[in-house]
């Protein structure tokens, strides 16, 4: 059987491709290896589905850290403006909630997949699933590549776009299959690494389980690099877990410790400003003049309720201050202590937990390779690249899947144009 275009991938960027190739009038095919299309659309958002984001573009780009100016290009085609109206249009109602995340009004994510299958079933789009791809042979000049099933059923289309994702989630199916059929057809593939993934530990505070399940509300988490200067900063909530660090702000943070340790710097500290917004000097004067205040207090009850009730007791302990210590006795060395730790409390990481157990891959298919408005390989006629499987990728909070539609999108449509033409 000849197709147009076969998009391989039945994740956000490759419906998104097939919609986008059928529409150019194109016979296309999506194929997919697992039971069920749109699993990683399914789990995404705790179920709900965070489909986009609202932030104006290039607040959009700024959340893909990982080479995010190359969408520019893309976005000037397609961007996350035209997704939201897309899932209107297919009568998706969304909403906005904090930092310009786009959910489906109905909380379903299910909603969101629903919508999508039924425009591939609009536009007659041919859908394989359970159809694990073996092997793809790349044809010479015009010639058209050939696709061989794992039942050894070959397929030849004009166009390939390839949609496979990347490593992290494998249970969505993402288990790294396109890297090969990437390299087969000349591409580099830029050394792959966990990003938006746990970190882990083995100092005492976290082996001894003593914060273990304690979450930390709107603090600033640091990556510090070797000489104790601050990499990155993120302000969110974060989560003291049994083998080392967790919670929105550690995952934004997560990249920039791994790629410390991909550079040999091991551990790496972690620093947790608990007050972010009152200064060391005079948050150690407040607390001078509260115990002046209020002398035969106890010091744990003048500071009572400024951190979470566990931590602020680890602190007083690290500071060498008993819980009954009268705040008249608190001396300034003990107290100067309180304090730093309150603004610095540090926690060495040695690793992340593996890519498997990340939300996002990064690293993937070199984006030098890839032509930016057409998603089309540099090295190979007929052939596109969108989603998770490119070197590119984001904080979560919509921008993953943003690009990953982004991408899909424009791969669909060039790929038809190509075929077509």
């Amino acid at each position: 059987m000849t197709y147009q275009v076969t998009v391989i991938g039945g994740g956000p960027s490759g419906l998104m491709a097939a919609i986008a190739a059928a529409e150019q009038g194109a016979r296309t095919l999506l194929i997919d290896k697992g039971k069920k299309l749109g699993t990683k659309l399914t789990i995404s958002g705790g179920g709900r589905c965070n489909v986009t984001n609202r932030l104006p573009e290039e607040e959009v780009i700024k959340h893909i850290p990982g080479n995010g100016k190359f969408l520019f290009s893309p976005f000037s085609v397609f961007n996350n403006y035209d997704i939201i109206d897309f899932f209107e249009n297919l009568g998706v109602a969304l909403k906005e909630e904090d930092h310009g995340r786009m959910f489906p009004v109905s909380n379903k994510a299910k909603d969101v997949v629903q919508a999508l299958l039924k425009r591939m079933d609009e536009l007659n789009i041919e859908v394989r699933k359970e159809t694990p791809v073996e092997a793809i042979h790349y044809g010479e000049g015009k010639d058209q590549h050939q696709i061989i099933l794992r039942s050894q059923e070959k397929l030849y289309t004009q166009s390939i776009v390839l949609a496979v994702g990347g490593k992290a989630v494998p249970h969505t199916g993402s288990t790294g299959d396109g890297y090969a059929w990437a390299k087969k057809a000349g591409h580099t593939i830029t050394k792959l690494f966990p990003t938006e993934v746990p970190l882990l530990s083995k100092e005492a505070v976290i082996k001894e389980k003593t914060l273990q399940g304690l979450s930390l509300r709107d603090v600033d988490v640091s990556v510090l690099n070797q000489k104790e200067k601050r990499i990155v900063t993120h302000r969110m909530d974060m989560l003291f877990t049994h083998f080392g660090l967790s919670g929105p702000a550690i995952l934004r943070c997560s990249q920039y410790a791994v790629k410390e340790f991909m550079k040999g710097h091991c551990p790496v500290t972690i620093e947790i400003d608990a007050l972010p917004d009152e200064k060391e000097g005079s948050l150690f004067q407040r607390f001078q003049q509260d115990t002046k205040d209020q002398p035969k207090k106890a010091f744990r009850n003048v500071t009572k309720g400024i951190v979470p009730e566990r931590f602020l007791d680890y602190i007083l302990e690290q500071a060498g201050i008993s819980n009954e210590e009268k705040a008249a006795n608190i001396s300034n060395q003990q107290l100067r202590k309180f304090t730093h730790l309150i603004k610095k409390f540090q926690v060495k990481v040695h690793d992340s937990q593996p890519i498997e157990k990340a939300f996002v891959t990064g690293g993937g298919v070199s984006i030098k390779e890839i032509v930016p408005n057409t998603m089309q390989s540099k090295l190979m006629h007929g052939l596109y690249f969108c989603g998770e499987i490119l070197d590119i990728h984001g904080y979560t909070g919509g921008y993953n899947i943003t690009s990953a539609m982004v991408t899909g999108r424009v791969a669909g449509m060039h790929a038809a144009w190509e075929s077509l033409g």
